[in-house]
């Protein structure tokens, strides 16, 4: 499988290089001093793009804040994007996350659809800049598109 591109607006860049540069491990490609940076997400280029007045931020509420689903009982926000990780990666991503005081929580690190067709487990964080991200793993990766 080839690796996607995705282009999303965030308000800081060193804020947003912090995140996820050294919280995240996300190597860092190019970039464009006060523009954008690329960064390598599990071998996806995300290119993160500067727009101070982005006026959403999801976790805070503010004005703007895309809508939310529900998935297995749980609130998630839309959009969001994320990885599917191998359990290992998942697992060491969740307690990196975990220890870390400034992580953003939209939802902490669970065990979804347990028991059933597509068991995963599941998390949701928030950018800097309010963008919602989704890391999931499955035990079994035929679960990823069971019905």
């Amino acid at each position: 499988m080839r690796p996607f591109h995705l282009a999303f607006a965030v308000t800081d860049l060193e804020a947003t290089r912090h995140f996820y540069g050294t919280v995240l491990g996300c190597p860092i490609g190019r970039e464009s001093p006060g523009q954008w940076i690329d960064f390598d997400l599990y071998g996806h280029q995300m290119s993160a793009h500067l727009r101070p007045d982005l006026p959403r931020d999801p976790s805070s509420g503010s004005a703007g804040a895309p809508s939310s689903g529900t998935v297995d009982g749980d609130t998630v926000p839309i959009p969001h994007f994320g990885v599917i990780l191998q359990m290992d990666d998942f697992l060491a991503l969740a307690k990196r996350l975990e220890a870390d005081p400034a992580t953003r929580w939209g939802l902490k690190p669970k065990l979804r659809f347990e028991g059933q067709s597509g068991e995963q487990r599941t998390l949701f964080v928030f950018d800097p800049s309010g963008n919602a991200l989704e890391f999931k793993a499955f035990a079994d990766d035929m679960g990823i598109f069971a019905v």
